[in-house]
């Protein structure tokens, strides 16, 4: 059972930045993609981008593309999501997922999920 824990978010004005943190336990992440997610108030939930754990390869929507960057800590069992260039549409709760799987296939409704954290973009 992984459990994941979202931190970092905050307020921000437009053209700044923020750094979420998502502190993974209960399970080693060899076999596991991580995601993060982002759903805005009457919007649908969003994939925004996501790693493969054991060889950190990368996959990001076109909308954060140069401007959100994902990485991992092995020792920590941590994800990052360092996002520059803010703007007022990054405005969402963010959330990680955990999941076994290919990054763009997998399941990801059947995978672990954090709590989220606020993202507030000023402009």
């Amino acid at each position: 059972q992984v459990q994941l824990v979202e931190s970092g978010g905050g307020l921000v004005q437009a053209g700044g930045s923020l750094r979420l943190s998502c502190a993974a336990s209960g399970r080693t992440f060899s076999n596991y993609v991580m995601g993060w997610f982002r759903q805005a108030p009457g919007k649908e939930r969003e994939f925004v981008g996501g790693i493969r754990w054991n060889d950190e390869s990368t996959y990001y929507i076109d909308s954060v593309k140069g401007r959100f960057t994902i990485s991992r800590d092995n020792a920590k069992n941590t994800v990052t999501l360092q996002m520059n260039s803010l703007k007022p549409e990054d405005t969402a709760v963010y959330y990680c997922a955990a999941k076994t799987g290919a990054l763009l296939s997998t399941n990801w409704r059947q995978g672990s999920w954090g709590q989220g954290t606020q993202v507030t973009v000023s402009s």
